[in-house]
Order: C-alpha cells, then structure tokens, then sequence
C-alpha cells in the first residue's frame, strides 16, 4: 500500500513511465513473453506461398528459441493486396506477401510490372538482387514505409482461357483480369486485350460466371487459385518473371530491438531460399497435374505479342521514372 501512495503522489508522466516499464511497450517483449507477428497473404493453404509464409515461422521460432512466432493468415482474410499494404503502413499487419500492388504507393516499383520487360528469370535476378532493387525497396521504404525483406521468385505468368490462344490474333478484344496494377493494364490494352482490374478474391467467381475471359498468372497461383477448374486452356505466353516481396511494416520494425531485427532478416532470407527452391522443384509438376485434369497447352507465337508490349513500354516510362528505365535496360545490355 505504501508503494502504491507513493506512485499516487508522483507526477502524472513518472507514473505513465512507470506503467510503461511495468506493461512493456509494442513490438517489445518480457524475457518470458512471447512475440506473436501477423502475416497475411491472399492466396490459399495450397499455394507455395503459404509453404514461403509457413517455412518463415518455422525460421522465426527456431532462430529465437521460441520467443518469436508467427499467425498466418492466407485467403485474404485480413483483405487484398491494397488491404494488406494499409495495415502494415499502420501497424495493424506486420508482414504481407506483396507484389504490384505496391506500385500503387511507391510508383518505381511500376516498372517491373511491364510485360515482356525481362526476356528470362536470369534477366529478372540481376536487375532485382542488384544496385537497381536496392534502390526501388529503399524507396518504397522512403515513399511507403514499407520494408522489403526479400523478394520471393513465381516464375514466368501465363494466360487461361476458355478458347485457345496460338498468336496476337487471339488476344484481341480478349477480356482479362489483370491485378489493380497500371502497368499491366496499359500494356495489355496496347496488346488489344480488354484488361480488366480485379481482386485476386473475385477471379474464380468471376470467371465460373463468365464476367471475365482469361486470367494470367504464374503456374503456381494458378495451381492454387484453382482457375483449371474454370478454365480450359494455359498459354505460354511467359510475358512477365515474377516476384513476390515479403514485406514488413516499418512500424512494428522500428519497435523491435535490434537482435529481433536480425531474426527476422535471418528468417526471411531462409524463408526466401526455401521459397525459391519449391517454385524452381514444383512448377512442372503442378503444370501436370492440371493438364492431367484436362487443361490443354498452347504455345503461341510471342514475337509479334511482344513487340505489341514493347510500344507502351517508353511512354509509360515517363510517366513514373525514365532515368530507372533507362538504367534497366542498360543493365540487361539493352
């Protein structure tokens, strides 16, 4: 009794402190206490996402003896790509597993996502692991007040259909969801498609009910979103080699000490290679067991798709950042 008069007769900010001390503040952690970070991602349990999103716990407790874990919440259900961009600008969520949509808040990172920009996986990993990726996550740091960790490989995006896709020809008119991404849809409206935005959420639906045509998407996604169960064909039209960042709000990163720092980047990069290397081992296998349910292969003429891509490349350009274009190709010997 005597301690806590005593407390009562402090000033109001000593007593604040003091239940600071007592409570401990966010992001920061008893020597007993275990620190739980919520991961969210839009994809399904099947995906190799989740496998990313489930190694990067597994690295995250072993690394810290317990101490730090990880709540994984896939299908979106702490929302979309914008969602999850949001909570972690805010703090509400710690990690997402994002791609494009983070054009939408830090415009360089737009440039990645213009079809047929990268000719292979090679192409893509020297400009993204080098000088030129360390300086589109540091902007979106500056510009977002997100943290890219690491960035995961999908591999090459194909398009489904319901029709089968052998040349441009085939594109025309061809109305395909595109993530809320613009450069992806300047891109395909040059190709002559009818681009359509939408929420990774709303894909099945909408192509069961026929509002849209065609998707395009990595194997993987596609193997996880289920889209041959509504779609009769995939195109290998390889017109974009994908990321996916696991990303880290900078708010709670700036609450964690600096050994939960270091865990954390630690575990992403395990996470990354474990990632990577399932992408790499398991695409041709997931491929066949679709076409084995009945999705049918075509492997149409890119050429004239691409070059079709190419136009709106330049203008676009100019639009975000010429000088970092510029430097891209120049990197790929362009």
């Amino acid at each position: 009794m005597k301690s806590l008069l005593s407390l009562a007769s402090k000033p109001l900010a000593f007593c604040a402190l003091a239940a600071l001390v007592t409570l401990g503040v966010p992001g920061q952690s008893r020597a007993d206490d275990v620190l739980t970070l919520k991961l969210g991602h839009i994809q399904s349990e099947k995906d190799l996402w989740h496998f990313g999103a489930e190694k990067f716990k597994e690295e995250l407790e072993a690394r810290s003896d317990g101490k730090i874990t990880l709540a994984i919440y896939p299908n979106s259900t702490l929302g979309g790509d914008r969602d999850l961009v949001e909570g972690m600008q805010m703090g509400t969520v710690d990690f997402g597993l994002i791609a494009g949509v983070l054009g939408n808040f830090e415009r360089s990172i737009q440039l990645l996502e213009l079809p047929y920009l990268f000719h292979s996986q090679d192409e893509f990993n020297t400009v993204i692991h080098g000088e030129i990726g360390g300086e589109i996550a540091q902007n979106v740091l500056d510009q977002a007040n997100i943290r890219i960790l690491n960035w995961w490989d999908r591999g090459p995006r194909e398009v489904t259909s319901n029709k089968p896709i052998n040349g441009l020809e085939d594109l025309q008119g061809l109305k395909i969801r595109v993530p809320e991404i613009p450069a992806m849809v300047t891109t395909w409206r040059e190709i002559g498609a009818n681009p359509t935005p939408m929420a990774w959420s709303e894909v099945y639906t909408g192509l069961e009910q026929n509002v849209i045509e065609a998707q395009e998407n990595p194997i993987p996604f596609i193997y996880g979103g289920r889209i041959n169960e509504v779609q009769k064909y995939i195109a290998f039209t390889d017109h974009k080699y994908e990321y996916v960042t696991i990303a880290m709000s900078n708010v709670r990163w700036q609450q964690l000490t600096e050994e939960q720092q270091k865990i954390v980047t630690e575990a992403a990069a395990a996470a990354t290679e474990a990632e990577n290397k399932a992408v790499s081992e398991q695409a041709e296998k997931l491929l066949q067991e679709m076409v084995d349910g009945g999705l049918q292969v075509t492997h149409p003429d890119n050429g004239p798709i691409a070059a079709a891509a190419t136009k709106a490349h330049e203008a676009f350009a100019k639009d975000v950042n010429l000088d970092l274009y510029n430097r891209i190709q120049k990197t790929l010997g362009r």
